[in-house]
């Protein structure tokens, strides 16, 4: 079969007139592939599957009714554009109450049809050819896709156990330092689990003025926060005046497929990323925006989420380490991320990926595979169970498989 005349047409940021003709398979298909072969090789096996990264239960009831009454209001049929006042409003208070950062919902606050669209829209407001972005590894690349996009380059921080997973600032090289124009964060961090310090970001902030560079905090998973309460960037002295941080209601609401979360921080950058979105989008459903109002508005159910996955975390710690892995509890995020084994069974492993099909295909076990900086396997707690009893169980399963498995690490 030939190729279609615009073949020869597609950008070169997708791969040009090679797009759609490359055999490499990216990992999270290899998962897939895998599992499906498990399950056709193993009828009788249960999956356990770890490697699920959304929240598997739904938005709480009450902003549920909420969605229910406004998505019949004609009112709300509209655009919304650049969102409406009564969601920034809610976002100003929910930041005054949780973290005591005082936001004007007029300037310095912005919704966004999710994170990743935020995250996808920023470097289009700075990112010139030849600019870079300042991108955490492992971590989620959407940002850096997008710089690459625009003609600019990425340089990776690793995060190394040795380095608690912080980036090491002091390693850039002075020709990179000069043409960065944005750092992307990520804390708490996905998938390493470690949550951010003052300190940490205290030198951030002077890292970012020294060098005139934006900072872009991806705050995710912070309502997922464990031990200390959850630190906002902007709660920083002068974190306001280098960047925005970049939230989701995905996580710590149950809210994921709603897709909605907002950007704060320095009026201008907010104006920018405003400037941008309106270019790309019309604006989350109103209904949407209005049930968002009502989950903002309690704090129960943050709370209550966190309290899930920090019952679940320990658990699967506990079991772990009884396994023979060398974890502990995460700091923050609904991820474990662990060292993976070097040999199971006499079996050895090149990578963490090997070990990850190998916990797949005899075990039928899915994990998530990372050997950006070293070799580590993630475990997600999101997997579905009905309450504490099947939470046990699940742990009881996989400890019984994963008992026979004589791991080395």
């Amino acid at each position: 079969m030939s190729d279609p005349y615009f073949q020869k047409l597609f950008a070169e940021r997708i791969g040009g007139a090679s797009y759609g003709k490359g055999t490499e398979i990216y990992k999270f298909e290899k998962i897939k592939r895998a599992k499906r072969r498990s399950l056709a090789e193993h009828p009788e096996r249960k999956l356990i599957d770890f490697g699920i990264g959304e929240n598997d239960e739904m938005a709480d009831p009450s902003v549920r009714r909420v969605m229910a009454e406004e998505i019949n209001r004609p009112a709300n049929r509209g655009y919304a554009d650049n969102g409406i006042v009564e969601f920034k409003q809610a976002v100003a208070r929910f930041m005054a109450r949780q973290f005591g950062v005082e936001l004007d919902p007029d300037g310095e606050i912005n919704h966004c049809i999710g994170s990743k669209t935020a995250l996808a829209m920023l470097p289009a407001a700075l990112i010139n050819p030849g600019d870079v972005t300042l991108m955490t590894v492992p971590g989620y690349p959407v940002a850096g896709t997008h710089t690459k996009y625009y003609g600019g380059e990425i340089h990776r921080l690793p995060l190394l156990a040795e380095n608690d997973f912080f980036p090491d600032l002091d390693s850039i090289p002075a020709d990179i330092r000069r043409r960065a124009k944005l750092l992307v964060l990520n804390y708490p961090n996905s998938p390493t689990g470690r949550v951010a310090t003052p300190e940490f970001y205290g030198r951030v902030v002077r890292f970012a003025r020294e060098n005139e560079i934006v900072v872009v905090q991806d705050a995710a998973h912070l309502m997922l926060s464990y031990g200390d309460p959850p630190l906002s960037f902007l709660q920083v002295p002068g974190a306001r005046d280098v960047g925005v941080e970049v939230y989701s209601l995905s996580k710590g609401w149950n809210m994921i497929g709603w897709r909605l979360g907002w950007v704060c921080g320095h009026r201008r950058l907010v104006q920018a990323f405003a400037d941008i979105k309106d270019n790309s989008d019309s604006g989350q459903f109103i209904a949407i925006q209005r049930a968002a109002v009502a989950a903002l508005d309690d704090d129960a159910i943050p709370r209550r989420v966190r309290e899930k996955y920090q019952r679940r975390l320990t658990k699967l710690v506990a079991m772990l380490r009884r396994c023979g892995f060398q974890c502990q509890m995460p700091g923050g995020s609904y991820f474990l991320y662990t060292l993976s084994p070097k040999s199971a069974g006499g079996v050895a492993f090149d990578t963490a990926e090997a070990a990850s099909q190998y916990l797949i295909t005899e075990h039928s076990i899915s994990t998530v595979p990372w050997d950006d900086a070293g070799r580590f396997l993630r475990f997600s707690v999101t997997y579905e169970a009905a309450d504490e009893a099947a939470e046990d169980a699940l742990m009881a399963e996989t400890q019984s498989r994963l008992a026979s498995c004589d791991f080395a690490f």
